[in-house]
């Protein structure tokens, strides 16, 4: 059995290193799939207590679920169902490792506690994350006074339940420990509620990264409980690639981790005024008039944000990008590290477009390009183009490294209205003297733009 772990585990490590890159992501999926197959099949193999007509029924229950989700999830649900199968794997971990204790008296407590404390913490916090990406819970920050005390107290209230259940409970024998143990399972499902309510949508990609972090921990917890070195293994991998992931979202933010879940980013400021509250000059205009600027560009900039992944607007994206380029300019794509909702979100969004990889360039490579740029067209993004991010000490995302799009010959910003964006705060690049705006949803701005550009 050991010999199959083995080799699921390399599959793993293999199919992680093909996900770094978009060329080799869908092997790699492909590979850390039949990795999880050999080991679920090995376990299977190895176990005599299993009922397999019940793991036949769940497996096929499960079957239909994912395939339902695969196939009718749109591109701009992408984050919530992450957040979702963080939850149920941090679900999935805390009822293994109850299932083992509550089987099995001599279970070692600390670990038994430890699974089902982060596994815990990790369903409601992912499905307090799904209900603000979906709409169901508001997107800017939840806070009220002695928040932080609250949840200090029950992060100290849960150590001390898993540390010394004896100084509460009458622990000296197996029935003793079922009063901590559940009281741990309480204070983990209400501290995953209080960690992530008071966190703003701007946020949203480090949350999501570091709550699948913790559902690789909580799997490698279970795994050492129930002795199984694959769950070790990809759990292990999983809470390690999420931290790290985690750790470059917080400097694409320049932000510490601490900050992020402290720091309650989210607070709505007035539609028509920028940051400092000062009015904007909106200069509004027609698909016409952005087709005769395009026209006369040279280099153009294209700036994806969650505007064009709500619209489903990629596609006709890169049509506009390769009539730009068939005249003889050159059109280069800025990629910002938090842009979207997850980690990596237009990535995906460009890819699915087949948009060529090398036209993708991340904040640093891209930056000195808006120097001599002819045009930066914004498509729905905001925050990560926010101004206010380098000079105003008082907006929530100030010291954010932005996309210097401010710094283009002109600067067309398509977006639905004048909202604000998911950090809840109004982007004073709009009223700039370089600044003009095209109102209107993205796909049918970009086919609209299509049809100026190939008429002129």
């Amino acid at each position: 059995m050991n010999l199959f772990y083995l080799i699921s585990a390399i599959c793993f490590i293999l199919g992680l290193k093909r996900l770094s890159h978009p060329k080799t992501a869908r092997s790699g999926n492909l590979l850390a799939a039949l990795g999880m197959l050999i080991a679920i099949a090995a376990t299977l193999a190895s176990s005599n207590v299993l009922d397999l007509k019940l793991i036949a029924i769940g497996v096929g229950v499960g079957s239909v679920i994912g395939l339902l989700f695969a196939t009718r999830v749109q591109m701009t649900e992408m984050p919530q169902m992450v957040a979702i199968f963080n939850g149920l794997g941090g679900a999935a971990s805390a009822l293994v490792a109850s299932s083992e204790f509550l089987s099995n008296p001599d279970s070692p407590y600390f670990i038994v506690c430890l699974s089902v404390f982060i596994g815990s913490l990790t369903f409601t916090g992912s499905f307090i994350a799904f209900g603000k990406l979906q709409g169901l819970i508001s997107g800017k920050a939840i806070t009220f006074k002695g928040q932080q005390a609250l949840n200090a107290i029950l992060v100290l209230g849960a150590l001390l339940l898993i540390i010394s259940p004896n100084l509460i409970f009458d622990s000296s024998i197996y029935a003793g420990y079922l009063p901590a143990f559940f009281g741990v399972i309480i204070l983990a499902l209400l501290l995953g509620i209080g960690l992530t309510v008071p966190i703003g949508g701007a946020d949203m990609p480090v949350v999501i990264s570091l709550l699948n972090s913790y559902s690789g921990i909580a799997a490698a917890a279970t795994g050492f409980l129930i002795n199984n070195q694959a769950l070790i293994i990809s759990g292990s991998l999983v809470g390690a690639s999420g931290l790290i992931l985690t750790n470059i979202m917080c400097k694409g933010m320049n932000r510490s981790l601490a900050n992020v879940i402290f720091g309650a980013v989210g607070a709505e400021s007035s539609s028509g005024e920028s940051s400092d509250g000062k009015e904007m000059n909106i200069k509004s205009y027609s698909t016409t008039e952005a087709a005769m600027i395009l026209d006369a560009a040279e280099k153009i900039i294209i700036v994806p944000g969650y505007g064009l992944a709500v619209a489903q607007a990629q596609h006709v994206a890169r049509e506009v990008a390769d009539t730009l380029e068939a005249q003889g300019k050159q059109v280069l794509y800025a990629i910002h590290p938090v842009a979207g909702r997850m980690p990596g979100h237009m990535n995906v969004l460009l890819a699915e477009a087949n948009v060529s990889y090398d036209l993708l360039k991340d904040l640093d490579e891209i930056n000195p390009e808006f120097e001599d740029c002819d045009v930066a067209l914004i498509l729905g993004a905001n925050d990560v183009v926010n101004p206010a991010a380098r000079h105003d000490q008082s907006s929530p995302i100030y010291g954010m490294p932005i996309l210097n799009v401010d710094k283009s010959r002109t600067v067309i910003i398509n977006k639905r209205s004048m909202n604000p964006g998911f950090a809840g705060v109004q982007n004073e690049l709009f009223g700039y003297d370089n600044s003009i705006m095209v109102f209107g949803d993205a796909k049918d701005m970009l086919n609209d733009l299509l049809k100026e550009i190939k008429e002129l």
